[in-house]
């Protein structure tokens, strides 16, 4: 076991490292918020939230393939093309990011509506916390500083304002949901 930890934590292997992190950072998650919401009567949040990170793990992991094949294709790639690479990683991570971001504010927004102020308040919390998650499974495909520099903000703020005007959340994503 010792020596899998040394060679999971060796620089060569940081790629794989985080994204099973990122994967044990999901379940710990999904877990976690079970347990916690369930005295609360609002474990249909962990269900829901549980259903949306398997599609956005599949929508993640396609997507990233396809702008893979896109920069062979059009052969950009960092070292000739650093512009072109980087503005599209950019973008796709940040749909991405904010994608989800609209997806957790719809459904904590669905979810506490008929809830308590504190209640329907912890809802949006663990919603916010789930955008933390999300950019650690982006992050750990797109590892460069300026992903996470821009993924994270974009994360928060794009939570913030679809919570506050969950209309825009339906209105960009919403025939994106509809489909699953």
């Amino acid at each position: 076991m010792r020596e899998l930890l040394r060679w999971l934590m060796h620089e060569d292997q940081k790629g794989l490292y985080e994204l099973l992190f990122a994967i044990v950072l999901n379940m710990v998650f999904l877990a976690l918020m079970a347990l916690l919401l369930w005295p609360l009567g609002s474990q249909i949040l962990a269900f829901r939230m549980a259903q949306g990170y398997v599609i956005f793990w599949v929508t993640f992991v396609v997507a990233t393939m396809l702008l893979n094949g896109i920069h062979r294709f059009f052969k950009v790639n960092i070292y000739d093309h650093a512009d072109a690479y980087v503005n599209s990683n950019v973008a796709v991570s940040g749909f991405l990011q904010v994608g989800w971001s609209a997806f957790a504010a719809l459904v904590v927004q669905d979810l506490a509506v008929s809830r308590p102020f504190w209640r329907g308040l912890s809802l949006y919390f663990v919603g916010f916390l789930s955008c933390y998650i999300t950019f650690n499974i982006v992050s750990s495909f797109y590892t460069g500083s300026i992903y996470k520099t821009i993924n994270l903000p974009l994360a928060f703020v794009s939570f913030i304002v679809f919570s506050i005007w969950p209309v825009l959340a339906r209105v960009t994503f919403g025939q994106f949901f509809q489909l699953f």
